[in-house]
């Protein structure tokens, strides 16, 4: 058998464990070291294993990936979300649909210091969610904002999903970060957009909420004050330059604890939970990580990216053409993996065919970021709208779905007005030259 039949057989094997409900990290790494011993040898495997694993362990920019996870956890737990959640609804919460609205500037608000789109689902909606009820919100216009919104933490700067692209393709995480930045404001814009024109055409979706006088807005806005120095140190820092993204991390999560101390709100407790919680997820994303690794290096030994690249390059086909079938493949992957996972499965195919038709990496991190935000809200899997189910048991998934489809036909045209407007992702980094 030929070594590109054995790495195409691999793929096979590979969807095949994951259709059996095995482990991404596990699928991924029993087909990579499996894959590389039949086309090298045991020992030659052994070496890369552990070579592998001392290089991406001690990686300094993949640092960054714990201390975001810890950074967010604490905002979190120590009450600093609730802060956001009353300063954002204060200002908002007089609009139609103000509770919903609310909920989406929250979690845009929360993805700017966490980076995790399952930690924003599940803090908004046990923040959120009982107050939606409570003023008898349209069940599904109040998950799908909910799930949805959480797509926006991942976009937004600080982005998990983003540092490990840029670990992965060797493209800057600093660029990937202020690439995300305008997006992410568009897109929690027309999620706003969208929301206040459905209230206002059918009111009983989502009545207005009390008027608050201007001592009260202020009072909760400076609050907020030291997490918001924080988040304008952390992205005018690698924006200017002054820091790199690990650093930055370090500096967030170290500014968060201070704020959390200084606030009284930073116990025993809660430190040992969020440092738990930190270690878990980090343990969980390194798995996946070197998973992929050994995976790649297998395919890159049987040839086949370079196949695929060849194939691509002798059919002459569009670029844009190229791009949609990779936008349509997210869209299935979507329905069987979670975001890691589909990341680091795919990017060993996917970047040296976008590299070959000279799209710019940076511009294509923000893509399949946008990519990975409807895999969290489409069925069957959709990771959001579970997260949200265990918060409120009493809703159906099915319903939660259906609340998120018109979110899902919102962040298309999102990616739709990317792939016109490249300028909307690469303005701002071309700003940093």
């Amino acid at each position: 058998m030929s070594e590109l039949a054995i790495g195409i057989v691999g793929i096979a094997a590979l969807l095949g464990l994951i259709g059996l409900g095995v482990p991404i990290a596990y699928a991924l790494g029993i087909v990579g070291v499996v894959g590389h011993v039949i086309v090298t040898n045991l020992n030659q495997t052994m070496v890369q294993l552990g070579l592998l694993s001392w290089e991406h362990g001690s990686n300094f920019l993949l640092i960054a990936v714990p201390l975001f996870i810890f950074m967010g956890q604490l905002v979190a737990r120590s009450g600093i979300a609730s802060d956001l959640y009353d300063c954002m609804y204060k200002w908002l919460g007089r609009l139609p649909g103000g509770l919903a609205v609310t909920a989406t500037a929250t979690s845009a608000g929360f993805g700017a210091v966490t980076g995790s789109s399952i930690a924003s689902v599940a803090t908004m909606g046990k923040m959120i969610m009982p107050e939606l009820i409570r003023y008898r919100y349209d069940m599904r216009l109040s998950t799908g904002s909910i799930a949805a919104a959480g797509c926006l933490a991942i976009l937004i700067p600080p982005s998990i999903p983003m540092v490990i692209y840029g670990v992965w393709t060797e493209t800057s995480i600093g660029a990937l970060f202020i690439a995300g930045i305008l997006p992410g404001v568009i897109m929690a814009l027309i999620f706003i957009a969208y929301i206040v024109l459905r209230c206002i055409l059918n009111p009983e979706l989502g009545p207005k909420g009390p008027r608050f006088p201007w001592n009260e807005k202020i009072s909760s806005l400076l609050k907020l004050l030291p997490t918001i120095v924080i988040f304008a140190v952390v992205l005018g820092g690698i924006y200017g330059g002054i820091f790199t993204p690990t650093e930055a991390s370090a500096i967030g999560a170290v500014g968060v604890a201070v704020v959390a101390l200084a606030m009284g709100r930073l116990t025993w407790p809660i430190l040992r939970q969020t440092l738990h919680e930190t270690g878990i997820v980090s343990a969980m994303l390194f798995a996946i990580i070197l998973g992929g690794v050994m995976f790649a290096r297998f395919l890159v030994h049987t040839d086949v990216t370079s196949t695929l690249v060849d194939t691509i390059a002798a059919s002459s086909l569009n670029p844009y053409v190229v791009l949609f079938f990779i936008a349509l493949m997210y869209l299935v992957l979507g329905c069987v993996l979670d975001t890691m996972g589909m990341l680091i499965l795919t990017l060993p195919f996917v970047m040296p065919v976008v590299l070959h038709l000279d799209f710019d990496p940076v511009w294509f991190g923000v893509f399949i970021t946008m990519m990975i935000e409807l895999a969290l809200i489409t069925p069957p899997v959709g990771l959001n709208v579970y997260v949200l189910k265990r918060v409120v048991p009493q809703v159906a998934a099915s319903e939660i779905f259906w609340g998120a489809a018109p979110f899902v036909g919102l962040i298309s045209f999102s990616v739709l007005l990317l792939v016109i407007w490249p300028g909307m992702a690469l303005w701002l980094p071309s700003l940093m030259r």
